[in-house]
């Protein structure tokens, strides 16, 4: 999906480095805003009356002596989906979208968020809160500035914040006199108290070893020996990414939406192995799969979830060194460990050894990618039959597709909240629907489906754009060139170690070739039943070098304002590429297998190389889907995928008559049955 699936903060910065997140439902269509310069001020009924969190959290600043609290939009880890008791500006501000910061002082509260979220802000949240139409640290640093008086002091939640915010705010406000105060016990969790929600209490469990790469041991061992030969010689490795403890130990859960991953930090050391987490989530099947017939340094030692922190801090007064990623490592265990004892990388080295999967790895997330094509197919035929009659909207759409995803093998539920978008919502790169704010399909629109699926042997993310009316020569060549993109970086062949950056623009070229463009990320890096958006891979400055193993999505989009959206998405393995003359170089083998919306591609702008890539990329979806749909006797949904990989030509109609086809695919169908 879109960095947003989407990326970027703004249409103004096309290329900027923000996370990858699928955001929060909204509905951007009416503009019943606040006016808080009215008398009395005029707020709408989705607005959240935030008076009394504001007085709770103002006395609990009076106590510790601050004059300002800072309330990032984060949970411990630097999760991209947070639960519901992470969810604190949500629930101070009333402004539930998945991006901002709110700061409050003892007589002003102020959130910062990107133009994607500005009118939901002022759709949500009351007249105690000023929104701040600008994102980053810089911005929140000149406002504390002008709002906090000289030796002030600005409270905030180490875990909350990841070390390059600190450092962020720490040197930007060296000598202004105002000094940063960093608090565990969380201000607005004891403001919350009881009305929190709880952490949930599904357990953890381990997945089959046909689900896995390799066993936790030889994980283990690995990563061991990745510390013995590092030439900083550390000691120990500290995990702090949900996704990086839920890989070593081959364990899933249920405590992050979208995402199977339970709340948890590893201290792996040479001669000992501490996991942190909450214990009573672990029942006797999961002990015994962590411990039977453990000896020394593999026994897995247990320890509560919230004693991370000291332990880590008594561990650091030892002669040890602790080897850290710090894109993921929180300022609340940073801060305890000494400089010295610090071996610092941007990822850790289970992050960057999750990221190539090894050839078992490859074949289970292949082995997805057929079922989840089949489940996206049996939506696309439904929808051809049901849109003209009028009776689908965005999100019923969405809860069907949902549906079939979960009826297939190994499924455990979406990887991510839909995108299903009809017309002008699809041009708006976050949007979701809801059951309350949806809009119909129709024949007359272009409609965007983002959607992907959590499986026990792999995790998916699929874009497709279709229309089922006559789309205007704008909409067709916008739409063939976004393909264009798509097939031009998919089949790319590059110098292994190539960083992604490097070749991003091959997606884009296309469409900068007329003037046009898209404002968010090409690409990311996807899990094995992990994350849907997984780091560090991708094509952006802060991911790493391409390697052979890896897969990314390759996403181009076009966006026409208020009009209608297009984006085509695959996931893509990295594999050797076979060139003429020796050398080590890299391409790119597509594992999504859904085709293309034909009725959008204008094949007089297709090279004759991008024809033949893009029926070779058909006949791979006929080889591969076509035989799961006849064992599952899905009669329609064959004869649909056979009319739709028909061969493209110059020359001839994109379209096979429409009774030949049903007249092949039923007697292959009959001969695939006997």
């Amino acid at each position: 999906m879109a960095q947003a699936h989407w990326c970027c903060c703004s249409w103004l910065v096309l290329l900027c480095a923000c996370a990858w997140a699928h955001p929060k439902p909204v509905d951007l269509r009416g503009e019943d805003v606040r006016n808080c310069s009215t008398s009395p001020p005029y707020l709408p009924v989705t607005a959240v009356n935030t008076t009394v969190q504001l007085i709770a959290l103002r006395q609990q600043m009076l106590t510790w002596n601050l004059s300002a609290y800072i309330v990032p939009d984060t949970d411990a880890h630097m999760s991209e989906y947070i639960g519901k008791r992470d969810e604190r500006r949500a629930w101070m501000t009333g402004f539930t979208g998945s991006a901002g910061s709110a700061v409050v002082t003892m007589g002003k509260a102020a959130l910062w968020t990107d133009s994607r979220y500005w009118i939901q802000a002022e759709r949500q949240m009351d007249c105690n809160w000023e929104l701040n139409k600008e994102v980053g640290t810089s911005p929140i640093v000149k406002w504390l500035l002008t709002e906090v008086p000289d030796g002030g002091r600005v409270g905030f939640d180490p875990f909350l914040f990841s070390i390059g915010s600190w450092e962020s705010y720490d040197v930007a406000l060296q000598g202004s006199g105002i000094e940063l105060v960093s608090i565990t016990a969380n201000l607005v969790d004891l403001v919350w108290g009881s009305e929190r929600p709880p952490v949930p209490n599904q357990p953890i469990y381990a997945l089959q070893e046909a689900f896995t790469g390799s066993n936790w041991q030889e994980k283990v061992s690995a990563i061991r020996s990745q510390m013995q030969k590092h030439h900083n010689a550390p000691t120990a490795v500290l995990l702090s990414s949900l996704d990086e403890t839920a890989w070593l130990f081959n364990l899933r859960g249920s405590d992050i939406p979208y995402n199977p991953f339970f709340y948890s930090y590893t201290l792996l050391t040479n001669s000992s192995i501490r996991l942190f987490v909450n214990k009573s989530h672990l029942h006797s099947e999961t002990l015994q799969y962590l411990n039977f017939g453990c000896t020394g340094p593999m026994c897995v030692q247990l320890e509560d979830y919230g004693q991370v922190r000291d332990s880590v801090q008594a561990y650091a007064s030892g002669s040890v060194r602790i080897w850290i990623g710090t894109s993921y490592t929180t300022y609340g265990l940073y801060e305890v460990i000494p400089q010295e004892k610090l071996v610092k990388d941007t990822y850790s080295p289970v992050m960057m050894t999750k990221a190539v999967k090894n050839s078992k790895e490859q074949a289970l997330l292949r082995a997805s990618h057929v079922r989840d094509a089949v489940a996206v197919i049996r939506y696309l035929v439904w929808l051809e039959k049901n849109v003209p009659r009028g009776t689908v909207d965005e999100f019923s759409g969405a809860e069907l597709l949902n549906k079939y995803r979960g009826e297939e093998q190994f499924s455990s539920g979406p990887s991510f909240e839909t995108i299903s978008a009809s017309g002008l919502n699809a041009a708006l790169a976050h949007y979701s629907p809801t059951k309350e704010l949806y809009r119909k399909l129709s024949t007359d629109e272009m409609y965007l489906l983002d959607s992907g699926g959590q499986y026990w042997d792999g995790t998916t993310d699929i874009t497709r754009t279709v229309h089922w009316g006559t789309p205007s020569a704008f909409q067709k060549e916008a739409y063939t060139r976004v393909l264009i993109g798509n097939i031009d970086l998919s089949r790319l062949i590059f110098p292994a170690a190539t960083s992604g950056r490097m070749v991003e623009a091959f997606a884009r070229r296309a469409l900068w070739d007329v003037g046009l463009n898209y404002g968010h990320g090409t690409g990311h890096g996807i899990g094995n039943f992990l994350c849907v958006h997984e780091w560090p891979v991708g094509f952006q400055y802060s991911n790493i070098a391409m390697a052979k193993g890896m897969f990314t999505s390759i996403e181009p989009g076009y966006y026409q304002d208020r009009e209608f959206g297009i984006r085509l998405e695959d996931v893509a393995l990295v594999v050797e590429a076979k060139t003429k003359y020796p050398g080590t170089y890299l391409t790119f083998e597509v594992v999504s297998l859904v085709p293309y919306d034909r009725n959008l591609i204008d094949i007089s702008l297709l090279s004759p190389k991008q024809l033949q890539y893009l029926n070779h990329y058909y006949q791979t979806i006929r080889e591969k889907v076509g035989p799961e749909l006849q064992k599952r006797q899905l009669l329609e949904e064959f004869t649909w995928l056979q009319q739709h990989t028909e061969p493209l030509s110059a020359k001839a109609s994109p379209a096979a008559s429409w009774a030949s086809l049903l007249a092949v695919s039923t007697l292959a169908i009959l001969g695939g049955s006997f």
